[in-house]
């Protein structure tokens, strides 16, 4: 049972204070009007010397609300407002606490976490156990099919006992990867006083209540186009104090343009998504720094079970593996790519626990094997395919690449394709509602472990909404992830990946790469830890 939050705030200080003592630690440029900071939790002074920032993207945002979002734009701007109770800090691939104070599994199916004393949103508002559990309960509760609920699917409920524990009851025994779930698009603690408990709160809701409690403060806010960012002085989390004075986040609707910002110094930072000829040329210029990431990203093609064509489960399967055997990846790479990225011949991608060749192994390039397995289904060629792409999210190249991947499938003589484009707040909406029957998306890793590749995509009520749903898969993935011997695991995320190629190809994946960012000389302080995203409070400039 959940505490009431106002009824017992004089326990939550009394509990807080006990702890304590035993120690326990389109482009604008013209900004918005900013909002009335709340007369409590107003930012902080900027450090002395500490100069703003200006950072440039591509990257639009789905939604303010963590319940609506599931997304590398959303992200990058809810890791820095809001607290998580785990987040990634530079290069580990170990969360550690950021809200919490301590996190422990308490039986095989209980992990129990103490949240720091005195934690507070930017309102003013307490930050309690409270607050965490209406968090999760809402993000289950909405269950959006933009949102990240996917990611909680081991969780069968939380409960607060008291204004410092938080108790998260886990459906299978030892969880190999809740923790990192805490620090994912699943884990923004957001305000109980403010958000909605049943649907989705609107953007000037949550700015104008200040309802976050991150390392930044929105100051203001003009969706997809400017976000001002002010240093919170209440934050006490995992996050060091910003070493900038202010962060103005703008969004661009063409990579040219952000290069050229960039090179101007318009901007102090470019961060994604730039085309290939850029980064090459940006590389090769003295003006700016080069910024690169670990290599997690992947770009892969989705298939609607239900509309993609074919009339019978084989015969779809079928017209999955001839696609399969007629894309030549190593050209998509060289020709679209400039070798940024590499050939990705799996499911979990290189430099991951299990990783494997299993896609490229069953169907190697191959137009002879591709007409076969048409022809043993039945299938009257050339089949018809309609293919959605998106042209900003991913960046512009996904034009010349999509075009490159019509052509191959085209030379085939097997397939007729037409190719159709759509912009990401409209694509992200669409794709769930069965309007695309073959579709791109690309994946950045919510944590570093190749269960993020599997659980995601292939269990039931996956993210995809792509009409996956094998029991057997499901069982599997969730063996491996409640695996601890560390071994028998590598082996069973190998079985799994072996069985996806074989037997069902729900998605194919195609590409593998890096984050990149691009900077003034000036700038310092960048870094694209593990979650491949930027934080922005370790951004200075001199």
């Amino acid at each position: 049972m959940a505490f009431k939050k106002k009824a017992l705030a004089a326990l939550a200080i009394g509990i807080a204070a006990a702890t304590a003592l035993t120690g326990c630690g389109r482009v604008d440029d013209t900004p918005t009007a900013a909002n009335t900071q709340a007369e409590t939790g107003a930012p902080s002074d900027a450090a002395p010397g500490a100069a703003s920032i200006i950072i440039g993207t591509t990257d639009k945002s789905t939604s303010l609300d963590p319940a609506g979002s599931y997304d590398h734009g959303s992200l990058l701007i809810d890791t820095q407002v809001y607290s998580f109770v785990y987040a990634f800090k530079g290069d580990s691939k170990v969360p550690e606490p950021d809200a919490a104070e301590k996190c422990e599994f308490i039986s095989d199916t209980v992990f129990s976490c103490t949240l720091k004393p005195g934690l507070k949103f930017a309102n003013g508002h307490d930050l309690t156990s409270s607050d965490v559990k209406f968090s999760y309960d809402r993000l289950v509760a909405i269950d959006d099919p933009n949102g990240p609920a996917s990611l909680v699917a081991n969780l069968a409920s939380v409960d607060a006992p008291d204004p410092l524990t938080v108790n998260f009851n886990l459906t299978a025994a030892n969880d190999q990867t809740f923790m990192q779930v805490l620090a994912t698009s699943a884990g923004p603690i957001v305000d109980e006083e403010v958000f909605s408990a049943t649907a989705l709160t609107p953007e000037a809701v949550i700015v104008d209540n200040k309802a976050t409690s991150g390392p930044y403060v929105i100051d203001s806010w003009k969706t997809n186009d400017t976000v001002v960012l002010k240093p919170y002085a209440d934050y006490k989390g995992l996050s060091p104090a910003p070493a900038n004075s202010e962060v103005t986040l703008k969004t661009y609707t063409d990579a040219t343009n952000l290069k050229l910002a960039v090179t101007t110094g318009e901007i102090d930072v470019a961060y994604r998504s730039l085309t290939p000829t850029d980064i090459e040329s940006l590389q090769a210029d003295s003006s700016v720094k080069v910024w690169q990431g670990q290599g997690g990203e992947i770009r892969y093609l989705v298939f609607n079970l239900q509309t993609q064509p074919g009339g019978t489960d084989a015969e779809k399967f079928a017209i999955r593996q001839a696609i399969a055997s007629s894309i030549d990846r190593e050209a998509l790479a060289t020709n679209v790519y400039k070798n940024q990225y590499t050939p990705l011949c799996s499911w979990v991608p290189d430099g991951y626990l299990g990783a494997t060749n299993a896609a490229c192994d069953a169907y190697p390039l191959d137009k002879a094997a591709a007409a076969k397995f048409l022809a043993d289904a039945g299938v009257t060629t050339p089949v018809a395919l309609n293919i959605q792409y998106n042209p900003d999210h991913y960046g512009s190249s996904s034009d010349q690449e999509y075009g490159l991947l019509k052509q191959q499938l085209e030379a085939t003589g097997l397939f007729t394709v037409n190719l159709q484009s759509t912009e990401w707040v409209t694509y992200n909406k669409e794709r769930v509602q069965d309007t695309y029957p073959i579709y791109q998306l690309g994946w950045f890793p919510d944590f570093p472990d190749a269960d993020n590749y599997l659980t995601p995509f292939f269990t039931t009520n996956n993210f995809l909404k792509n009409h996956f749903d094998v029991k057997s898969v499901n069982d599997a993935i969730l063996g491996e992830a409640t695996e601890v011997d560390a071994a028998a695991r590598e082996t069973q995320i190998k079985d799994i990946q072996t069985d996806l190629a074989a037997h069902y190809l729900s998605t194919l994946p195609l590409l593998q790469g890096s984050q990149w960012a691009f900077s003034s000389t000036k700038v310092t302080g960048i870094e694209l830890g593990v979650d491949e995203l930027l934080h922005f409070a370790t951004i200075s400039k001199s």
